[in-house]
């Protein structure tokens, strides 16, 4: 296992589409020592997730959930840890729900921003077995941030009201400022 650099909002890698992770990769070793990296790497900086664009990777591979509280969002429930490639998100209602977000890529700062509050995410796990879940919330909130990244979409480009964005050590003396996602 290996940290691997986050890259930081301006680097044209973050703008790009990602690529469906092909079969013939399922199972294999590459793939294993790809996410393994990523939970090296998103546990070292606290992470909630964290997707294989932000790592310079160009493929449709996100991974979230830690199985415990996670001490950035101190108040959210707990998310399962979850692998999951080539989603497929569909919301679940009309009802968007509103709150704050950081990111790995987008270090020190936090905006609002507006997610479906109900999903269905659909996609496969390294092994090619399907993941189809139905989450709200927090959960859901996560699986959007990091299936944003698979589009060239980083979280800023979300935000409607900016007077609710700025800097994290601003916005909440105390909280862990040192990474966001």
């Amino acid at each position: 296992m290996a940290l691997r650099e986050i890259l930081k909002m301006g680097d044209p890698r973050l703008l790009r589409m990602a690529q469906p992770v092909a079969a013939q990769a399922l199972g294999g070793p590459a793939l294993r020592e790809l996410v393994a990296d990523m939970f090296e790497t998103m546990q070292h900086v606290n992470g909630a997730g964290l997707a294989a664009p932000q790592i310079g990777v160009d493929s449709q591979l996100v991974i979230f959930g830690s199985g415990q509280p996670n001490p950035r969002y101190p108040d959210a429930p707990v998310v399962p840890v979850t692998v999951l490639l080539n989603p497929v998100i569909t919301p679940l209602g009309e009802e968007l729900e509103e709150g704050w977000e950081g990111c790995l890529s987008v270090p020190g700062l936090r905006g609002v921003v507006p997610r479906w509050r109900r999903i269905r995410y659909q996609g496969i796990d390294p092994d090619g077995q399907t993941i189809d879940r139905s989450v709200e919330g927090f959960h859901a909130r996560v699986v959007q941030h990091e299936c944003d990244h698979l589009m060239g979409i980083l979280y800023p480009m979300r935000v409607r009201d900016f007077s609710r964005f700025g800097y994290t050590e601003v916005l909440f003396p105390g909280l862990d400022a040192a990474a966001d996602d």
